[in-house]
């Protein structure tokens, strides 16, 4: 054999491992054991008159100086990462969400907690999700205690911009009914503004 073709062979040896577990990777089920995923359907909030939409108009002070905290709404089902598995499904692939987590960003790029945007929080969830199935859970996605500190208590004081854009990441976890964890990320835009009261 010449060296040149052994120099080939050597290389083929050394890349054909790497070929063969990238090719294998995949991200989702690589983050999980378990043989199911959470779809996120669709995460809805709600306008200024409370209305539902694609996103949130959080007021952060009512008309009679009361502070609420604002609901989201989320529509989940539970998948299967094989689409037809050979022995069919069976309760262990169901899902049951447990917590969920609720962080803030800015599109403008300022993102100090508690500065910025509210401080990130968690959530307890108690709902099975379902092979196939719908599952729609409400949520709090804004804390009363958020609208009564920085930055969204200056917007009722008019000591900052009258609305803060930002994007509420909200992270879902659970396990199936053998106990692998599952998880799923979904986004809401949320406005912070002190809205005008509809009468």
């Amino acid at each position: 054999m010449s060296k040149k073709k052994a120099k080939r062979t050597l290389i083929m040896l050394a890349v054909l491992p790497l070929i063969l577990v990238l090719s294998a990777c995949n991200p989702l089920e690589d983050k999980s054991k378990s043989s199911s995923f959470i779809i996120i359907e669709s995460i809805m909030g709600t306008d200024a008159e409370g209305n539902n939409a694609n996103f949130l108009q959080s007021d952060v002070l009512k008309s009679d100086s009361t502070v609420v905290a604002d609901i989201a709404e989320a529509t989940l089902q539970a998948a299967l990462m094989d689409p037809d598995p050979i022995l069919g499904t069976s309760q262990y692939n169901d899902i049951i969400l447990d917590r969920y987590i609720v962080s803030y960003s800015r599109v403008d790029g300022k993102n100090q907690q508690g500065v910025d945007v509210p401080y990130a929080f968690e959530g307890s969830l108690s709902q099975i999700l379902r092979v196939g199935t719908s599952t729609t859970i409400s949520f709090v996605v804004v804390r009363e205690v958020a609208k009564l500190e920085a930055p969204l208590i200056d917007l009722v004081s008019n000591r900052a911009e009258g609305v803060i854009e930002a994007v509420a990441k909200i992270e879902f976890y659970g396990h199936d009914m053998t106990n692998n964890t599952v998880t799923a990320t979904g986004y809401l835009t949320i406005f912070f503004a002190n809205y005008a009261d509809s009468e």
